[in-house]
């Protein structure tokens, strides 16, 4: 059963561990410095159940300043915060930060609890309270329930676990579909078990014997046990507490900030697309490609903001910003991401991801790339999945993008990129040009693809009117490199469906295209065909050919021949010698005679039965056994076949 997870939030010392502690008992501060100096260092786990049944997780997270980058990773995967204010001393600097926090990774709900009661008479608690509200004003805690407690004398304890099974019943606990993603928040090596890492289960199932990949590296493991609250099972769902023991792999090459996931299901990336809210509690504008710490999951990342319309932006403003990272991330649409400065770290703000495989975008280059900018953004932001299908198929042009590479653009696999996909698949706005991949394409982006096919046809039957077409490879060639076999091939079979261009076999022409001769060309065809039939076996050279039409332009002569060829009334021996097709069937007839009365052939035979010279003879054996009605055998040659 997926499980809710409880996260506090709040200033140093304000009681945030004490708290659980009151609730659960269970001691959160595991390490000796965090004993030793009294407040939270790194994350601690707990858990409680509930009346209703359901049991909590509860991530208590450290309120120290020089720690808030541990708390990010303890914000990832809260389903309600505890937002925790101490009655002796109100709203704080890190109450601020951490709230703001909460609010930027997407916290929708939570509980204000006031600790230390014990410690201050009821009047001030009363204005403590009341400055709580006020703060709260306007944000997801307006309206949130508050509870006064003592974590020492037990007092609200009580009426605490009873808000909080009120907000667990009334949940409806539906499963996070899809692979499963864990951010790593911790990494340790256990004697006689090896290698754990612990986080929360943001999506998908785990089960023991499975296989996880490391993001944003390759590395791969598999899942040799499962623990959740320390109690082990069998398989773990989105939303709980989880320790992971992995088979085969050594502790030193794991860090905190990776994401434990299903292997195919992210894809590493230098750049993301993402709404960004600069705080207004900034003091001064946010200039472009500020260097900045991004916190997404567990990992803290340098990077830059890349402000695409605007020089500076101003506090408490939102803007469409490319983040631009140092080393690769990995991230689906809709994660949530804090912002830090570089120094001295003080949250900044933060926001949504939008694209996780981004192209490049100029800021500001032209009008032109600002409002394709602002249409790709706008679509991001509040465009329907199939506005953001054919906007990513767009993108990636004529490569086109397989079902595996779209559902990591989108969040969605499996059923729920199929049940997407009927809708632009069945009006023809995405079209499947490699079914074994299952690569699409958009239709705009094909249809391109054909208009070019058409227009350079077009182009070389202009300039090559005596040619009846073009081989397959040259006009896919004369797209471009990006074209690739795949959809050449698609697009092809579709203007040949559309009956606008035929193949004939290695060749392609428009229908409408017919090879016709000019007056002066039918001459010479007429020409080189009786002076080749003339020569007989004795046949003419190409220059011997060139100097008798000296006359003639030598393209025409050209092109003409190659037509004679295409129409197989010239036959090509080798590069200069060519027969008229009557004088080379007539000879393979006599050959095939002399041969079956003799039974094979040799060169000498072969000059006796032409009189020809070797000039001729050995040109024309090689060209018999090339279009396979001989063999050599030795020094003869033979039929490959009895032919009567």
């Amino acid at each position: 059963m997926r499980e809710i997870v409880l996260g506090t939030a709040g200033h140093v010392d304000h009681g945030k561990t004490s708290l659980v502690r009151a609730l659960t008992g269970i001691e959160t501060d595991r390490l000796k410095e965090e004993k030793k100096r009294g407040i939270t260092i790194e994350l601690g786990f707990a858990y409680l159940d509930l009346p209703c049944g359901h049991r909590l997780g509860i991530v208590d997270v450290p309120g120290h300043e020089k720690f808030v980058k541990n708390m990010v990773s303890g914000v990832m995967g809260m389903d309600l915060v505890a937002f925790i204010v101490a009655a002796d001393e109100g709203i704080m600097p890190q109450t601020r930060e951490h709230f703001e926090i909460c609010r930027l990774l997407g916290v929708k709900e939570g509980i204000i609890v006031l600790t230390k009661k014990d410690m201050v008479e009821a009047e001030w608690l009363d204005l403590v309270e009341e400055e709580v509200r006020d703060f709260c004003a306007g944000s997801f805690l307006e309206d949130a329930p508050l509870v006064r407690v003592s974590s020492i004398t037990g007092e609200g304890i009580a009426e605490l676990k009873t808000e909080l099974d009120r907000f667990v019943a009334r949940q409806e606990l539906k499963e996070v579909h899809g692979p499963f993603r864990l951010p790593v928040d911790r990494i340790f090596a256990m004697k006689g078990f090896g290698a754990v890492i612990t986080g929360t289960s943001i999506s998908g199932r785990i089960a023991i014997g499975e296989e996880l990949r490391f993001y944003p590296s390759e590395l791969t493991a598999k899942v040799r046990g499962l623990q959740v609250h320390s109690q082990s099972v069998e398989e773990v769902e989105a939303g709980h507490r989880t320790a992971i023991n992995l088979q085969g792999v050594d502790t030193a090459i794991i860090e905190r900030g990776m994401v434990a996931a299903t292997p195919g299901c992210l894809q590493p990336g230098f750049m993301l697309d993402c709404d960004f809210l600069y705080l207004a509690a900034n003091e001064k504008p946010l200039k472009h490609r500020t260097r900045v710490r991004i916190h997404l999951g567990t990992a803290e990342v340098m990077g830059r903001i890349s402000l695409l319309d605007q020089d500076e932006l101003m506090p408490g403003h939102m803007a469409a910003v490319q983040l631009l990272f140092e080393v690769p991330v990995a991230v689906w649409p809709g994660d949530r991401y804090v912002v830090r400065s570089y120094s001295p770290a003080t949250t900044i703000g933060g926001g949504r991801v939008l694209g996780n495989q981004p192209a490049r975008k100029r800021k500001r280059a032209t009008d032109e790339d600002q409002n394709h900018n602002s249409a790709v953004f706008q679509i991001l932001q509040e465009g329907t999945v199939e506005e953001q299908i054919l906007l990513f198929l767009e993108e990636s042009s004529t490569i086109g993008l397989t079902a595996d590479e779209l559902s990591i653009r989108l969040g969605l696999f499996g059923k729920q990129l199929k049940k997407v996909m009927t809708g632009p698949l069945s009006t023809r706005k995405v079209v499947v040009v490699d079914s074994a991949t299952q690569r699409y394409l958009a239709r705009t982006v094909s249809d391109r693809v054909e208009e070019s096919m058409l227009a350079n046809l077009t182009g070389f039957h202009r300039d090559n009117p005596l040619r009846s077409g073009l081989s397959k490879e040259e006009l896919r060639s004369s797209l471009g490199k990006r074209v690739e076999q795949k959809v050449f091939q698609f697009c092809l079979g579709e203007l040949q469906k559309k009956e606008m261009v035929v193949q004939e076999e290695s060749e392609v022409r428009l229908t409408s295209h017919r090879v016709a001769l000019q007056a002066d060309e039918k001459a010479l065809q007429h020409d080189l065909e009786k002076w080749y039939l003339q020569k007989g076996l004795a046949t003419a050279t190409i220059r011997e050919s060139g100097e008798h039409f000296a006359d003639t332009p030598e393209t025409m002569v050209k092109e003409v021949m190659a037509l004679l060829l295409r129409q197989g009334k010239l036959v090509r021996i080798n590069e200069s010698l060519y027969y008229h097709a009557d004088t080379i069937n007539k000879l393979a007839q006599d050959l095939t005679v002399f041969i079956n009365r003799e039974g094979d052939i040799d060169a000498p035979r072969f000059k006796e039965l032409t009189g020809l010279t070797r000039k001729f003879s050995i040109p024309l054996l090689e060209y018999f056994d090339r279009i396979k009605l001989t063999i050599r055998v030795g020094d003869t040659r033979i039929l490959r076949k009895k032919v009567s």
